[in-house]
């Protein structure tokens, strides 16, 4: 049997929509149609398959296994699709397209507004959609095909994601200039840990590096906040108390003008973070997202190569 038939069809859609409302019925508002359509035609993608796509919680559904395939598979045939379409419109001259970017928060503070506003210049047609969230969950809107490119700190070795681009940076702690701390070059973790300090929330990268640095060092109790906004934490330390732990990404601006001082942290067991440029190994991109990867990674390698761990 022919299987790829049956995926193609209208099912397929109503299939996709009652998986991103976990309910028939809200499918049905959603596609305005009858809820008894929408589930006449998830039955018959199933009889077809052989396999049950949904297993039924009372008035509420949830995927199953091979309907979490399924998903899958339906997200990257749309991603596709768009993307060939916007390859089609620049052959024809049109120079448009869609970039979607899936970025850590301390990326978007100047480094990459800078890349996307110098690409703009030369691709003013293109349109480009940004969303901040957590490192983990960049790598996941990549897999998933949510998002052509993301840029984060730490993925996972997985062989669905490519790493185009990476670079090791030193962990340092962040200081008003009127800090005790200000003089000093370097500092360690016991230094900072000396005056009131925060933390990153637990899902950002360089908390999972603090705290195994932290492991021989009776300090978590002593922290005062923990957060997981950049620009919060930035806040607290201009205070002239608080101390910050980051790299220097995310605080161009604050470095530039001397507002905030960056002191490279020298503990033995806190590793260098890695800030990576990654995209999915199961599809290629499209025109745009490909041209804007090629610009950004050169780009990059001249920005950021004075810039060592």
């Amino acid at each position: 049997m022919d299987r790829s038939r049956y995926l193609y069809r209208p099912a397929l859609r109503y299939f996709a929509v009652a998986a991103q409302e976990n309910s028939i019925r809200a499918a049905a508002r959603k596609l305005n149609v009858a809820a008894s359509a929408v589930n006449r035609q998830i039955l018959t993608l199933e009889k077809q398959l052989g396999l049950e796509l949904f297993e039924r919680v009372g008035r509420s559904i949830r995927l199953s296994p091979a309907g979490e395939l399924l998903l899958a598979h339906f997200r990257r045939t749309i991603s596709d699709m768009e993307a060939t379409s916007a390859e089609l419109d620049a052959l024809k001259g049109l120079r448009r397209g869609v970039i979607s970017i899936a970025s850590v928060e301390s990326v978007t503070e100047a480094l990459l507004p800078q890349l996307i506003t110098q690409f703009q210049r030369e691709y003013s047609g293109i349109h480009v959609n940004v969303q901040v969230m957590a490192a983990d969950k960049v790598a996941l809107a990549v897999e998933k095909a949510e998002v052509d490119v993301g840029f984060t700190f730490e993925p996972p070795e997985a062989n669905t994601l490519n790493i185009s681009y990476k670079k090791a940076l030193e962990n340092g702690a962040i200081v008003a200039p009127t800090h005790p701390l200000a003089d000093e070059k370097h500092l360690t973790l016991s230094q900072c840990c000396q005056h009131p300090f925060v933390l990153p929330s637990p899902g950002i990268s360089i908390r999972k590096r603090l705290d195994l640095a932290f492991a021989d060092a009776d300090v978590h109790g002593k922290s005062s906040v923990e957060a997981n906004l950049l620009r919060f934490m930035k806040h607290l330390v201009r205070s002239g108390e608080m101390v910050a732990f980051q790299t220097v990404i995310g605080l161009e601006e604050e470095l530039k003008d001397n507002s905030l001082l960056f002191k490279p942290l020298k503990d033995e067991r806190l590793a260098p973070s890695h800030f990576c440029i990654i995209t999915s190994s199961l599809r290629e991109l499209a025109l745009a997202p490909a041209i804007f990867l090629g610009q950004t990674v050169n780009q990059l390698n001249h920005m950021l190569d004075t810039i060592d761990a």
